[in-house]
């Protein structure tokens, strides 16, 4: 006798979890693309409409995305995409330094020669954007360049910690501020992939936390009326 296995409903847990999170990251991107402007209303049913999908995991989502920081809820006028404060931006650097240095040390010994490449390709971007000027364009190869770092690391509890750290994290101060030389933006990565070409765990760590934590001195060091976020990290 042949049993016939009952279809899975789409209200199920697991299928809603699936959806939650897969909207999770959409938000999350159009948020840090700048898609979804500091301050822009979110609204579920033009949210589910966009997507496809019911209001349950868009409202799972934002609840999701305002626990690290990214949105903000007010009672009877629904969320809005958070701008974080130059405080929470400053805290989040040396707890960064921290994760990504530990990162660097543990991709030292474990990156491949394609993924190395691949870096070289990501300061390539940088610095063409940097010669055209385009400050959004550096800041997304720039995100991509840590986070290929994090992952070759191999470490999962890691790559977990940062995952939740990073989205408020990569939250930075605009580069395309006046003062902000975007050619020394990319140059500065060299420093990081030198080490991680010789397979020096220390001097790849050390030149991380030192990238990060100098990063952080600078932000500390602007003006504090001066909060425009919205680009991605150094």
């Amino acid at each position: 006798m042949t049993v016939t296995r009952p279809r899975a409903e789409p209200t199920s847990p697991i299928l809603r979890n699936v959806l939650r999170s897969q909207v999770k990251d959409v938000l999350m991107e159009r948020i840090i693309e700048g898609h979804y402007k500091p301050g822009a209303r979110l609204i579920e049913t033009q949210i589910a409409r966009e997507l496809g999908v019911s209001q349950a995991p868009v409202r799972e989502a934002l609840r999701e995305l305002e626990s690290v920081g990214m949105v903000e809820s007010y009672a009877f006028r629904g969320a809005r995409v958070r701008k974080p404060t130059r405080e929470e931006l400053i805290e989040a650097f040396p707890v960064r330094a921290a994760l990504e240095s530990l990162a660097a040390g543990e991709a030292a010994g474990r990156i491949t020669d394609d993924q190395l490449d691949q870096l070289e390709e990501l300061i390539e971007e940088m610095e063409s954007a940097a010669e055209r000027g385009n400050a959004h364009e550096q800041a997304i190869a720039n995100a991509q360049f840590h986070g290929l770092i994090v992952e070759a690391a191999q470490n999962r509890t890691l790559e977990k910690l940062w995952a939740f750290l990073e989205p408020g994290a990569r939250t930075y101060l605009t580069t395309a501020r006046a003062g902000v030389d975007l050619t020394e933006v990319a140059v500065r990565h060299r420093k990081i992939l030198g080490p991680l070409r010789a397979r020096d765990r220390e001097a790849a760590a050390a030149a991380m936390r030192e990238h990060l934590l100098e990063a952080g001195h600078w932000l500390e060091g602007t003006p504090k009326h001066d909060s425009s976020a919205g680009e991605r990290s150094p």
